[in-house]
């Protein structure tokens, strides 16, 4: 490898607040603002906050709604519906 391309490949915790999730993992990305927290083997790591995580997204936790709008799925089905019953 060359050096002095690589970006920085450091520890850090994601934190996603919405549902109190955290979670210690290496990336490249830099941490804004400056915050730590205290991670359970004692040591402060920087923190990346997220809007959204596999514990808070909506398909992930089973909450996720399907919204039929203007009857597209009823469409759908009485069309190929049609074809499956001619056959």
């Amino acid at each position: 490898m060359k050096a002095d391309i690589h970006p920085e490949y450091k520890e850090v915790i994601f934190f996603d607040a919405s549902v109190d999730f955290k979670f210690l993992t290496r990336t490249t990305m830099t941490p804004k603002g400056g915050e730590t927290l205290k991670w359970t083997d004692g040591k402060e790591y920087p923190v990346v906050r997220l809007d959204v995580s596999s514990e808070s997204h909506p398909f992930y936790t089973g909450k996720q709604k399907i919204v039929d709008t203007a009857g597209r799925i009823e469409k759908f089905r009485s069309k190929y519906n049609m074809y499956s019953s001619t056959k």
